[in-house]
């Protein structure tokens, strides 16, 4: 799992051929510490089918901003450029595999 800042986001999540699942995060939150592990397993083992990157939301306060993301961890799903689903908290592996498949058809 790449992180990456607003300077690299256009290039990394809007030009994307993949669907791309975004986390926005925090050093000092305690769920996205645990959701690290599952978000780079997740990337590793679906890296043909989505692109997972993760966005510290603290340093990039006014990308965060953009997307209204007001609580960590946020994890949005791009397709094409554009956002198309958004969910708070902790998730399974299984459960953000399923969404993004879902919300990116």
């Amino acid at each position: 799992m790449k992180q990456i800042t607003a300077a690299e986001f256009e290039a990394e999540v809007v030009y994307s051929d993949l669907p791309v699942l975004v986390d926005f995060y925090t050093d000092r939150c305690g769920p996205c510490r645990m959701m690290a592990p599952v978000l780079d397993e997740l990337a590793s083992e679906e890296a043909g089918r989505m692109k997972v990157v993760k966005i510290d939301a603290a340093a990039e306060m006014p990308l965060a901003g953009s997307f209204g993301i007001t609580a960590v961890p946020t994890f949005l799903v791009f397709r094409n450029g554009a956002p198309v689903g958004q969910r708070t908290g902790m998730q399974s592996k299984q459960a953000l595999i399923d969404w993004v498949m879902e919300t990116a058809a």
